[in-house]
């Protein structure tokens, strides 16, 4: 993973174990994809990062996992604060991994096993992940992450 550095960079680039506190402990994101024509589309979605990856819960017959399966190439921002001080976030790219069935229905797959009780326990309250056989998993194991902090503006 690139961290890129941002002109002001220096001031507001969260570091690594603000980023991985930060990733965690936030719930939606916002996908961007692109269509087979170029034309952009962005929609908000639950997510749970691992330490490495962003994991991607997906229904299998939105417009997002088609864009997704055609080209995996996705922008994702994780963003929170309303005051211009207050203000947070980290834009993750790279390319999606698809990992287990399509769609999930929960057979076996060890390379879910963290990510699947991360995401109940952070959305669910549960130790298990409820299969409804309509999602299924995209990892993003970002390439390029740009992060802010505007809190650090301030002197916080």
């Amino acid at each position: 993973m690139t961290v890129t550095q941002q002109r002001r960079g220096r001031k507001i680039m969260m570091t690594p174990g603000e980023l991985d506190e930060f990733l965690t402990s936030q719930r939606t994101c916002r996908v961007a994809t692109v269509s087979a024509d170029g034309t952009p589309h962005v929609s908000a979605l639950w997510f749970v990062w691992d330490g490495t990856s962003l994991w991607l819960y997906s229904v299998v017959r939105s417009r997002r996992w088609t864009q997704l399966r055609h080209d995996a190439r996705v922008a994702v921002v994780v963003d929170s604060g309303e005051e211009y001080d207050q203000l947070r976030g980290a834009e993750l790219s790279g390319r999606v991994e698809f990992v287990g069935e399509v769609p999930r229905t929960g057979e076996l797959c060890a390379e879910l096993d963290t990510a699947e009780t991360l995401f109940a326990r952070k959305n669910f309250g549960m130790d298990e992940m409820p299969h409804d056989g309509r999602h299924a998993w995209a990892r993003l194991t970002p390439e390029k992450v740009v992060s802010w902090d505007f809190r650090k503006l301030s002197g916080r």
